[in-house]
């Protein structure tokens, strides 16, 4: 099946996708169900919830993927004599845990605010993490490569032995699970992905910190993001009906790859008082679109975002002349993201992103209403040819 995309104003998404590819089967336990359990409501993530009980903490995956799957269930044992059936759980964790693995980069910002980026032991390309607390720990020779080559993925996680391995997509074949069971590694599923809302990703935090045996904390960083989201959100309520036009993407082969009106970006946009000229095209993907559709739609935009790795407008122009007959290119005002990068090339927004809408949201607004956040620096995005 096709693995999602990272839904934001870019044409190719650059982000890191998992190192291998497990289906998991599940079921729902009438053990679980008799578990004398207190959930913890989220506020927005709809696709995991956290239960406590005495001594240990279950945690469903209700949305790992976007197809229709049985719930998946994780105990956390937080008292490590706890007695209980643990055969009715798709992975157990016990705590404290001091080795981790993980396979997206989204997920290692998670580390860094928690304080514990010191678990991390193994990732796939290193290059790709531009944290600059987990370079540290990579400089220092903390953490194995775990290359591109599934079986030799799996090889060397089995070597590393961790507590616990969190992947974030799937696939369909089940080889590589029953390996990493009869292993005895925990291996988790994080579906932060597959949330639309920008604070319902951010919120998955909660969802590591439990496996870390940082719940309290993972709380207390993201009750400061939604804060800040909220206080950005409220500084573009007054504004008036006419919002800016905004365009998005660039021509990768012929096709114009534009994010679905749906999609995490396109909420972002509209959340900051943008006026999205491709709000037709459904769908929390990306959308395939001519150049001809766009030119016709899209010429007058007055902000063109997600420019892909262009550096300056010449180097766009080059590569396409065509780009020239947009209002948004002749006066000046396209933005991209990708421009701030790790030491090894990391792009920071792909990595940073999903836990900080707040600051993309900030970028959103300082570039379609510059007068609502005047001190205010972009974080993510760059102005191509400012200045």
């Amino acid at each position: 099946m096709k693995i999602p995309l990272l839904h934001s104003f870019s044409s190719i998404p650059l982000w890191i996708f998992p190192i291998f590819i497990i289906l998991l089967s599940c079921q729902s336990p009438k053990e679980i169900e008799e578990l004398d359990l207190v959930e913890i409501p989220n506020s927005y993530a709809t696709g995991f919830a956290v239960f406590q009980g005495k001594g240990f903490k279950v945690v469903e995956v209700r949305q790992a993927f976007p197809d229709a799957h049985p719930t998946f269930h994780y105990l956390v044992k937080e008292m490590p004599d706890l007695k209980l059936d643990e055969t009715e759980f798709d992975a157990v964790i016990s705590l404290p845990i001091s080795k981790a693995v993980l396979t997206s980069t989204t997920h290692v910002p998670h580390l860094d605010y928690l304080e514990i980026s010191e678990v991390l032991i193994g990732f796939p390309n290193l290059d790709l993490i531009s944290s600059p607390q987990t370079r540290k720990w990579i400089d220092a020779g903390k953490v194995t490569d775990l290359g591109s080559g599934a079986q030799a993925n799996i090889e060397k996680i089995i070597e590393l032995d961790p507590d616990w391995v969190m992947i974030s997509t799937l696939g369909e074949d089940l080889k590589n699970l029953e390996i990493l069971k009869s292993a005895k590694i925990s291996t988790i599923l994080n579906g932060e992905y597959v949330e639309n809302h920008p604070l319902g990703r951010a919120e998955w935090i909660k969802f590591t910190g439990v496996l870390l045996g940082k719940f309290e904390e993972a709380k207390t960083v993201f009750s400061q993001i939604e804060s800040d989201y909220n206080q950005a959100s409220d500084l573009i309520r007054e504004l008036p009906e006419n919002k800016p036009k905004v365009m998005a993407g660039v021509m990768y082969k012929d096709i114009w790859y534009v994010p679905g009106a749906d999609s995490w970006g396109a909420r972002l946009l509209e959340v900051a008082g943008g006026n999205y000229l491709f709000e037709d095209q459904k769908g929390t993907g990306s959308a395939e679109l001519s150049f001809e559709y766009v030119l016709e739609n899209a010429y007058q935009a007055d902000f063109w975002l997600g420019a892909a790795d262009f550096k300056t407008l010449e180097e766009m122009e080059n590569a396409d002349p065509r780009y020239t007959h947009f209002e948004a290119f002749k006066q000046g005002n396209v933005y991209t993201y990708t421009q701030k990068k790790g030491p090894t090339g990391g792009l920071e927004y792909f990595e940073l992103g999903y836990l900080r809408p707040d600051l993309i949201l900030k970028d959103l607004i300082k570039i379609l209403h510059p007068d609502l956040l005047p001190e205010y620096s972009l974080y993510f995005y760059t102005k191509l040819d400012e200045k």
